[in-house]
Order: C-alpha cells, then sequence, then structure tokens
C-alpha cells in the first residue's frame, strides 16, 4: 500500500469511526536494526544527550471529549513543527503506546498551544499520566474544532487531523489548520523553551 496509502486509510477510518469508534494504543514496535549479540549503532542515552542541545518550544495538544468521556484530552509535546505552507500544516509526534493519543484520533481535530515563558508548570501538569489535567485550568474553545485553547498560552493552532504515518515507536501526526492567533501583542514574557532537559526563556 506505501506510506501515502497507509496514511489516507487511517484518516478514512478516523473518520468513518466517529467519536465512539474503537481507536486502541498502538503496541511499542518490534523493530530491530542489528542482530542478536551486535552493539547498537547508538546507545540510547547517548542519542538523548546529543539531540537534547537542539533547543525547542513546548506545546500542549489538546482535544475535546468525544461522545463517553469524561472531559477533554491533552498532553505536553515538545516534537511540534509547521509542514507545509500550502495546504498550511501542522505536525506533531506522539509515541505509539499514548494513551491520550487514542483520545484525540477519536475527535479526529486538534489544538496546538504553545505555552509561554511562566507556563513551566501547567507543562509539567499534561506531562503526567492518570491525573485530571485540566483541573483549575483556565480555558476556552478553539473557534473550529472546539478543542480547549488555553489561557496564557502565546499561540494557538485549531486543526483536524490530515493524515498519520508511523516512525519507529512514534507516530507522526499532520494537521490541517483551520484557524489559528496568537496572544495580545502586550502579553507578558515570551514562549516556553526546551533545552537539555530544562526550561528556558528567550532573552529580549
Amino acid at each position: 500500500m506505501g506510506h501515502a496509502g497507509a496514511a489516507a486509510a487511517a484518516v478514512r477510518y478516523l473518520r468513518s469511526a466517529g467519536p465512539a469508534g474503537p481507536v486502541e494504543a498502538l503496541p511499542r514496535p518490534e523493530l530491530r536494526c542489528v542482530r542478536d549479540g551486535e552493539r547498537a549503532p547508538v546507545d540510547q542515552g547517548e542519542f538523548r544527550r546529543v539531540l537534547g542541545t537542539f533547543a525547542s518550544g513546548v506545546a500542549v495538544v489538546t482535544a475535546p471529549a468525544a461522545e463517553g468521556e469524561p472531559g477533554p484530552a491533552g498532553f505536553a509535546c515538545q516534537s511540534f513543527s509547521s509542514l507545509s505552507l500550502d495546504p498550511p500544516l501542522v505536525a506533531f509526534m506522539v509515541g505509539r503506546t499514548s494513551s491520550t493519543w487514542p483520545r484525540i484520533a477519536r475527535a479526529g481535530v486538534f489544538c496546538v498551544n504553545v505555552l509561554g515563558a511562566d507556563q513551566g508548570a501547567l507543562c509539567r501538569a499534561f506531562a503526567v499520566s492518570g491525573a485530571d489535567k485540566f483541573a483549575g485550568v483556565a480555558y476556552d474553545a478553539a473557534p473550529v474544532s472546539g478543542a480547549p485553547r488555553l489561557v496564557g498560552a502565546v499561540s494557538w493552532i485549531d486543526c483536524a487531523v490530515h493524515a498519520v504515518h508511523t516512525g519507529g515507536d512514534h507516530l507522526v501526526v499532520v494537521g490541517r489548520v483551520a484557524a489559528l492567533g496568537t496572544a495580545d501583542d502586550d502579553a507578558p514574557g515570551g514562549p516556553l523553551i526546551f533545552h537539555r532537559g530544562r526550561f528556558a526563556r528567550l532573552e529580549r
């Protein structure tokens, strides 16, 4: 079928399943690049250390509650990027065993909230599993998807799921942008930055 056909099939499935469709977290893939007894080409700890030198922004990806669910879904995401200008596409990466991704998949829509410099605690709250991540969190509804738009975020991008690709132990989720915006020009601070395992902020 090829990657393009598989992605198209995944999107068709998400749309046909509807809010109540059974979307399960995918198991960790059995991928091997070396034989038994051979040294792995890259040590995982070294991989994390070196890639940690790449500074990135931090976002929270949210989705509205699907039918039968107690509330909206969301998770902290460092792997987010713009992808295409025409059509307007963005992408985020999520672990295949994530318990939040199936809820976003059921909704078929999501909102990317780019966090501000003073929202490190909010990021940590959305990075945990099994808790009510939205307890005490102020938000309104994104204009198209209805996904939570977090108060204090420096920008927001309202999307529909456009395609899903496999990428090792992660999924690459492509979203088609329906609406977007930034905070007021006089909003304090700038974006929250993540570098070498720590939060940081831009010097102005």
